[in-house]
């Protein structure tokens, strides 16, 4: 199957009408994904096409929700990571439901946002991001004459495999009763 990806992939590099253009590579679906590089000099592994053969599975995908309200327990009082107890989505199941963390399953871009909701008035909440353990974006939610009050971000992250990511309440309770505190995230390509 390798080698009928390699050939397929020399015939599209040396078919002129099937690039997409001089600068821009050429990416097969399917079985096997097969990106060939415009400039193969620049390619540090040496391979004379600058061609990368990889998974046709390369879809990584999660979402998870809160069904309750997340008031510090003891463990979550020393950790203070936000746990969800429903995914909705986990393809490529990267997603570690019982820690509530992403595990990236190879080197890329991920992009990952989130949305939580304060619960009572007179109180601040604040969010992050963290990208093995350190925070990357926080969200904050702090007007005190509203109960209930959104605080949502999102950014790319580029991570290695094995990296973890997952929410930490820095302060505050979130309401989660009817899914209003989600986090997701999706590979949105490999490098």
């Amino acid at each position: 199957m390798l080698a009928f990806c390699l050939l397929s992939a020399v015939w599209l590099v040396s078919s002129p009408t099937r690039a997409q253009n001089e600068t821009e590579p050429i990416v097969l679906e399917g079985k096997c994904l097969v990106v060939c590089d415009s400039n193969p000099t620049s390619d540090p592994t040496g391979t004379a096409l600058g061609i990368s053969v990889r998974s046709g599975s390369a879809k990584v995908a999660f979402s998870a929700v809160r069904n309750t309200n997340h008031e510090p327990s003891e463990m979550s009082n020393r950790t203070m990571v936000i746990y969800f107890d429903r995914v909705l989505v986990n393809v490529g199941r990267n997603f570690d439901e019982e820690r509530s963390n992403f595990i990236a399953p190879r080197k890329g871009i991920y992009s990952f946002n989130f949305h939580v909701v304060k619960v009572y008035n007179r109180q601040t909440i604040q969010v992050s991001l963290m990208h093995n353990g350190w925070p990357v974006i926080s969200a904050f939610a702090g007007d005190q004459d509203v109960t209930r009050e959104a605080a949502s971000n999102g950014v790319l992250i580029q991570m290695e495999k094995g990296d973890r990511a997952y929410l930490k309440l820095e302060r505050g309770n979130l309401m989660g009763g009817w899914k209003y505190s989600t986090f997701s995230g999706f590979l949105v390509f490999p490098m």
